[in-house]
């Protein structure tokens, strides 16, 4: 589980929290995401993002 701080370069991507909370983000957004979430892309556009944070802990059990 990692954080992300991130910035939406093009595209849209839909995150929901493990509480069940919901955000949507496109092109020129800023997200701040903190762990414990799932996300993937929303419509047919790939989504490019810029992610400043979150790799100590990216892809860790």
């Amino acid at each position: 589980m990692a954080p992300h701080l991130a910035y939406v370069i093009s595209g849209r991507m839909k995150a929901v929290m493990d509480d069940g909370q919901a955000i949507e983000v496109g092109a020129g957004d800023v997200m701040s995401l903190p762990p414990g979430h799932d996300a993937w892309v929303v419509g047919n556009e790939p989504c490019v993002i810029i992610d400043f944070g979150g790799y100590e802990e990216y892809a860790k059990r």
